[in-house]
């Protein structure tokens, strides 16, 4: 199909404009946000390598994403739709209920003495409250920092230490697929072990658990609303910081990633349109959690900038009821554009390998599916492409940058998919690839993915007190870019290939190979439903390639025939050079709570170090079916410490 000059264009143009005069680029971008004053400068370089956008401006994230649609006569339309299976509840909210109850809540945020610059740590499930709560934050220039709810008490102990919150935002429990989880409990002992202790914690009681509150420091939700006035936007600067959003460090320790006010609100609300093809008024969900990146950009922050309708989804892919949730949700409310992780299209087609559940529902208003959060491999995507007859877009980005660094720009131009690649660099992202000496390499060859500096706006300008850190792990390794620690390569046509971390390349026998290749073979396989393929050390080799894979509901054929054909088509599709020669069938395959596959905890087990169990794991128990199943096949006598 040839493309149309005209069409083309409109990406080139922008990404050519950006790259060429970020200033102007981003200077046109930015007079579609509302602003109290003006900022001095796009982009100010004077204390390299730390870069600051809109410099000199004033502006409030609150007042974009509510009262500013309010006060243009958009105030009727829904700006939020809870959608609870767990709970059997749906709640829609205008703008106008939406603003109020903000307003309302960042009042009982100043009765606690909070204000512009305080930091409050948000530890909540997916309620409305929980959005409320953030904006509520912006609204008064208060630093939220959200901690996924149900962590550990140990890991958010850690958080509050290093953020150091005037309140704690907190509910009775969350709910995760049929079980209560009391957060209370947790959020007790997290502030029993922290050296820094909040003035007060405001607790949202549910009614499914009712948590005990501590005497003249803890307030009840709807108490504290019932006495607060309604608080107005508080103007702030751009470059102050809109929140913290903590990613865990190598080191053990998490790392805080700032975002700002300005260049957040104007990146945010431009990729609505240039990205997910959303106008004002669509219905656009985001199936993630506030606990993570995708979260505050997608559930709470850029739809509501834009607009638009957000969907906030308390519930799993499957089990709440069923592998049908998600085709109902679209159905009931319309939603145009859907963006979830790659798992969650591997759970729905392990449970509903033919989409039958998906023909039970009417989806003529969806358009688009967006997948991102771990590399989103070409057997999945070509599934939901035959079950669903939308596009079908992988995107990739990080906790660090706030929103996508390539990505197929549906309201730019719609490029030919390609599996395995998320397509182009995003205007504003001059994504290279570098050898390990900071030198460009051929086109199609793999290297370090790195991004030429100045970042685009909103993404992070540093680490919460830590510019030392932010330099270290992002700065100091290739000068000039920023290392987004996966690898991969960039063909002649500008397409990028993310083919794993940069931790993910193995080396066998001196080559250099991507596990991530390998798990694109075995996920081709008819009866595979996802899989990890891992470096695991060799005395011969170095290191060889050992494959896990989770089979699709009722499949029928034995194991060792499996495994003989994958390796097989590995054989076949990489060369023997791979050496891959061992895999083994797993009930389930330990994984974060977002989704993401604990490779490194993996890897240990099966290299017979010592491994912490990670903070975010959704099942410590899935650790223990791995040792079982890396013994069957001759690794792991593993200890944990």
């Amino acid at each position: 199909m040839k493309e149309s000059k005209n069409m083309t264009n409109k990406y080139d143009e922008a990404f050519e404009r950006s790259i060429k005069d970020p200033q102007a680029f981003w200077g046109e971008v930015a007079e579609d946000c509302h602003w109290y004053k003006k900022w001095d400068k796009v982009i100010d370089d004077s204390n390299k390598p730390f870069y600051r956008w809109f410099v000199g401006g004033e502006i409030n994230t609150c007042y974009n994403a509510l009262d500013y649609h309010v006060d243009n006569g958009k105030g009727d339309q829904t700006a939020l739709i809870y959608d609870s299976p767990v709970t059997d509840t749906i709640k829609k909210y205008t703008y106008t209920e939406l603003r109020d109850e903000v307003a309302k809540f960042a009042g009982a945020l100043a009765d606690q003495g909070v204000s512009k610059g305080d930091r409050v740590i948000i530890y909540m499930p997916m309620i409305p409250e929980a959005a409320i709560a953030m904006l509520a934050c912006a609204r008064i220039g208060a630093v939220h920092s959200v901690v996924f709810g149900g962590f550990a008490a140990k890991e958010l102990a850690t958080r509050i230490e290093d953020a150091k919150p005037k309140v704690i935002v907190s509910a009775s429990c969350g709910i995760e697929g049929k079980k209560v989880i009391p957060y209370k409990p947790l959020l007790d002992e997290a502030i029993n072990i922290s050296a820094s202790k909040p003035e007060h914690c405001i607790v949202f009681q549910r009614p499914m658990e009712t948590a005990s509150m501590t005497d003249g420091r803890d307030i009840d939700w709807n108490e504290a609303m019932t006495k607060a006035e309604p608080h107005d936007c508080v103007p702030v600067a751009a470059t102050d910081p809109l929140y913290v959003l903590y990613t865990s460090g190598t080191t053990g320790q998490p790392k805080g990633v700032v975002r700002d006010n300005g260049g957040h609100v104007v990146a945010l609300k431009w990729t609505m349109k240039a990205i997910y093809d959303i106008d004002e008024g669509d219905v656009f969900w985001a199936a993630s959690d506030v606990g993570w990146v995708v979260g505050h950009s997608y559930i709470v922050y850029a739809p509501l900038f834009k607009g638009a309708t957000t969907i906030l989804f308390e519930g799993k892919p499957v089990g709440t009821p069923d592998a049908g949730v998600f085709w109902r949700i679209i159905s009931e409310h319309k939603v145009k554009s859907l963006f979830t992780a790659p798992t969650a299209f591997r759970a729905i087609k392990r449970e509903d390998p033919e989409g039958e559940f998906i023909r039970k529902y009417d989806l003529s208003d969806f358009k688009i599916l967006f997948l991102a959060g771990e590399r989103s491999d070409p057997d999945t995507i070509q599934w939901s492409e035959k079950n669903l007859g939308v596009p079908v877009i992988d995107h990739w980005w990080q906790t660090e940058t706030g929103w996508a660094i390539c990505a197929n720009c549906m309201g730019l131009h719609h490029f030919p998919v390609r599996y395995g690649s998320p397509t182009k660099s995003v205007p504003g992202w001059n994504v290279q690839v570098v050898d390990p000496e900071c030198r460009p390499v051929k086109a199609g060859d793999i290297g370090a993915l790195v991004v030429k500096l100045p970042l685009p706006p909103g993404t992070l300008p540093t680490l919460w007190n830590n510019d030392d850190g932010y330099v270290k792990a992002y700065l100091e390794e290739f000068p000039g870019y920023y290392k987004t620690a996966d690898a991969g390569y960039i063909d002649e046509e500008g397409y990028v290939y993310v083919m794993s971390r940069t931790d993910d390349i193995i080396n066998v026998a001196g080559h250099r190979l991507s596990t991530g290749a390998m798990e694109e073979v075995l996920s081709d396989h008819p009866d595979v439903a996802e899989c990890a393929v891992l470096g695991v050390e060799d005395k011969l080799k170095g290191q060889i390639p050992v494959g896990f894979m989770v089979l699709k509901a009722g499949v029928t054929k034995a194991n060792d025939e499996i495994i003989r054909e994958v390796i097989q088509m590995v054989r076949e599709r990489i060369g023997p050079v791979a050496a891959f020669k061992t895999a083994t069938v797993v009930k389930r395959l330990p994984k974060t709570r977002s989704g993401k596959i604990l490779r490194g905890t993996i890897q240990k087990i099966a290299d017979n170090k010592e491994y912490k169990v990670p903070a975010t794991i959704d099942d410590p128990a899935t650790l223990g079916e791995m040792e079982e199943a890396l013994g069957s096949i001759g690794y792991a006598k593993s200890r944990k410490d």
